[in-house]
């Protein structure tokens, strides 16, 4: 397959995967803008799956991008691309819990429940993308799903969750 057929076949999942990662739609383009340049520059030398190395440098990005907020004063306006646009749908207000809880969780936690939950990744792929063991994928998911039930409830994160 080449660059661009990867692109039109993937590029909605990764950008949901990003979105995820970032809770920011504005951001999460820019990110996977970001990923896929990269991957452009270096699509001959990427040995193994195409995706799972987009998924890996989503993360890693994201992470970098977590850490340089972090180190940045917060303006006294904010960041206007925090908070999602409010709706007054249900399913609207609850995504918007979800991601506002999302975007509390370290880093790690974030993106083992991002991307072993709500990418439906197995724990091996996860641990590829995250470069670390199973166990750590799946410490690193169970703390995330404890800190999201207890902040959203048990009605939105069911204690029935396997990892």
């Amino acid at each position: 397959m080449g660059f661009d057929d990867f692109v039109r076949s993937r590029s909605t999942g990764l950008l949901r995967v990003a979105y995820l990662l970032t809770g920011d739609r504005h951001a999460a383009e820019d990110l996977l803008q970001e990923v896929l340049e990269q991957m452009y520059v270096r699509w001959r030398r990427i040995d193994g799956a195409p995706e799972a190395y987009a998924r890996k440098a989503l993360v890693n990005r994201a992470t970098n991008r977590w850490r340089a907020r972090a180190r940045r004063p917060e303006t006294p306006l904010g960041d206007q691309h925090e908070q999602p646009e409010p709706d007054h749908g249900e399913d609207v207000a609850i995504r918007s819990a979800v991601l506002a809880a999302l975007r509390d969780l370290p880093a790690r936690q974030r993106a083992a429940v991002v991307l072993r939950y709500l990418d439906d990744l197995p724990v091996h792929e996860v641990a590829a993308a995250l470069g670390c063991s199973e166990g750590t994928v799946k410490s690193n998911a169970a703390r995330g799903l404890d800190r999201l039930r207890r902040e959203l409830g048990p009605s939105l994160i069911p204690e029935g969750v396997e990892l």
